[in-house]
């Protein structure tokens, strides 16, 4: 976000899509983790999907609390060292991200990340890079953690684009060394009709930044640069008037736990949630966003996490459903995380 685009928009505005980006984060993550698996849901467990989702937003619904796991884990900590050092301590929040885990270590951390956290309490955090960077025999993880956890850098750094990339870069690398939605989604108006092509194509303009193409190597161009790759296609899904199957997304997009699988289809989850979508009855698209993304299996947490952190920077938290929210944990404690980093990204 620009700064012009700051004083163009309503402070207030901005303070709901800061709340509404954490707290979207909070709510897919927490809603998506019963339901990880591989394959899409079918007809009978969508119709389980709704029925749970209509009774978490029943009034006099009083349980269950859902638990958060190692996604919302890991975006707390990075929340939290940036509130407290105002700016990216690479030491602090690696050290957060490991006392987390031991204080807490059954909230689903893949092996590779608990591996590199005990190099690093092993080497005492002398070399907070080098335990990644020896994952896969020295190739770095392919994985989405980093992604995962991201929201917090692009609040935090809205209204700098190519610091925003830098941050990331550098934060991801503590954990997920291989080699963006959020931000564009706080720049826009949710008055405002979305133009759904631009929005991909504004995407897809910055993966040609960031993702380099050598047109001398004899490689399929989905390879190459394989987030415009997927934002291609993600493209090509909204302007086709018939909508992809769910087999068809997985197939195209992916829903497993890399990051080239599960980033553009959370992307997509958020723009085709703007419509109707069978077997899916509410007419809260954040929501819609959530519930899409657990449809479709396998990453449920970590897709249906990202969604819901690209769906409330856009729409704020005026969309975020209170009644979903009172079942996911510790989200008075993610309301604050997002009030307390407005406070401090945002001078009035």
């Amino acid at each position: 976000m620009s700064k012009l685009s700051i004083r163009r928009m309503d402070l207030s505005l901005i303070k709901k899509k800061f709340r509404g980006c954490m707290l979207g984060a909070l709510s897919g993550d927490c809603l998506g983790s019963p339901y990880e698996g591989d394959h899409p849901l079918s007809a009978g467990e969508k119709i389980i999907l709704q029925k749970s989702f209509d009774k978490l937003e029943g009034v006099y619904y009083k349980a269950p609390v859902m638990q958060y796991t190692d996604d919302s884990a890991m975006t707390k900590c990075l929340a939290e060292s940036l509130i407290e050092k105002k700016n990216l301590d690479l030491v602090d929040v690696v050290k957060k991200f490991v006392k987390s885990y031991y204080r807490e270590p059954n909230r689903g951390y893949g092996q590779s990340v608990i591996t590199v956290f005990q190099k690093l309490r092993a080497n005492k955090f002398t070399d907070i890079l080098k335990p990644a960077s020896e994952q896969f025999n020295g190739q770095g993880s392919l994985g989405n953690g980093g992604a995962m956890r991201i929201a917090p850098i692009a609040l935090f750094s809205c209204h700098d684009y190519d610091e925003m990339i830098k941050m990331t870069r550098d934060e991801t690398s503590l954990t997920h060394t291989h080699t963006i939605a959020i931000q564009q989604s706080l720049e826009l108006d949710p008055e405002d009709e979305l133009d759904t092509s631009e929005y991909i194509d504004n995407l897809i303009d910055k993966m040609d930044e960031i993702e380099v193409e050598d047109e001398d190597l004899n490689i399929d161009k989905s390879e190459l640069m394989p987030y415009k790759h997927q934002l291609t296609c993600v493209k090509k899904f909204m302007e086709n008037q018939n909508k992809p199957t769910s087999e068809t997304v997985i197939n195209k997009l992916g829903n497993d736990v890399t990051a080239v699988g599960s980033v553009a289809t959370a992307i997509y989850c958020f723009l085709r949630a703007k419509y109707p979508i069978d077997d899916i009855h509410t007419d809260n698209p954040m929501r819609r966003a959530i519930q899409y993304a657990i449809t479709l299996g396998g990453d449920t947490d970590t897709i249906a996490s990202m969604a819901g952190a690209i769906a409330g920077a856009f729409y704020g938290d005026d969309k975020m459903s209170q009644e979903l929210l009172r079942h996911c944990e510790a989200s008075a404690e993610f309301d604050k995380l997002a009030v307390d980093l407005f406070d401090i990204t945002i001078k009035e």
